[in-house]
């Protein structure tokens, strides 16, 4: 199914958001799915990357927004833009809600947030109408994700060359924990992207803060299976997603 609108949430070309309808003959309001799309903040990537799992959640009955932000590049993004940016996006999405523009319920909001998606997801879950966050691989330490030269040195463009230790823990999903909202984290144990030992170190912290944090780790999944549709590892998250 095409995107069916695209909405702006502020001036600049990258604050949009594509909608798709959900292809069902069900009636309103439906679960809707919140998109995140990763590829360590950089404006070489964007919301394309996400189609797929849009396509097959609108086509599941979802309500979907695949956000676009301002990335860091030539797009203008990087802290706190880019976090400002999907705190806007999901400011509207409650809005509309509530107002009937869309027929979404907002008792089923959730966040599907690939690696930089993943961690944008957790940071601007408290306050956000987001009653669920998937954390597809996602990027949850970025003091060890700096030092590692995670991303090609991403980290540095996102937050600026020699960020200080204070900024650097601020931005830290592991950091700003807990969230007050339901966490799936899913990761591959073969991502030679973002180690999984950064998820097994968010989940085990999270839920000593006291979140709860369902984790599956998924054995032969790499940093990309997570978000391809036709992998066995989506189907692996709808079926734990129908529990929570």
């Amino acid at each position: 199914m095409p995107v069916t609108a695209t909405l702006c949430y502020g001036t600049h070309p990258s604050q949009v958001i594509h909608v798709r309808q959900p292809d069902t003959d069900a009636d309103a309001p439906f679960p809707v799915a919140v998109l995140l799309h990763g590829g360590w903040w950089r404006d070489r990537y964007d919301a394309r990357l996400m189609e797929p799992l849009a396509a097959d959640l609108a086509e599941a009955g979802w309500l979907v927004w695949n956000i676009e932000y301002r990335r860091t590049g030539d797009d203008g993004g990087g802290w706190p833009r880019t976090l400002d940016d999907v705190r806007t996006a999901l400011d509207l999405l409650k809005v509309r809600l509530a107002d009937g523009a869309e027929p979404g319920d907002p008792s089923r909001v959730v966040a599907f947030g690939h690696s930089a998606g993943g961690h944008l997801s957790l940071m601007a879950a408290l306050g956000s109408p987001l009653t669920i966050v998937v954390g597809l691989a996602p990027v949850t330490d970025l003091r060890t994700s700096l030092h590692a030269g995670l991303g090609e040195g991403a980290v540095s463009a996102f937050l600026g060359p020699d960020p200080a230790d204070e900024l650097v823990e601020d931005s830290s999903p592991l950091r700003r924990i807990p969230i007050g909202t339901v966490q799936l984290i899913v990761h591959g144990k073969r991502d030679d992207r973002v180690p999984v030992e950064q998820s097994r170190a968010y989940v085990k912290a999270a839920r000593a803060a006291g979140d709860r944090v369902d984790y599956i780790e998924l054995l032969d999944a790499d940093h990309f299976d997570v978000i391809d549709p036709a992998h066995e590892s989506w189907e692996t998250v709808q079926e734990h997603l129908g529990d929570l």
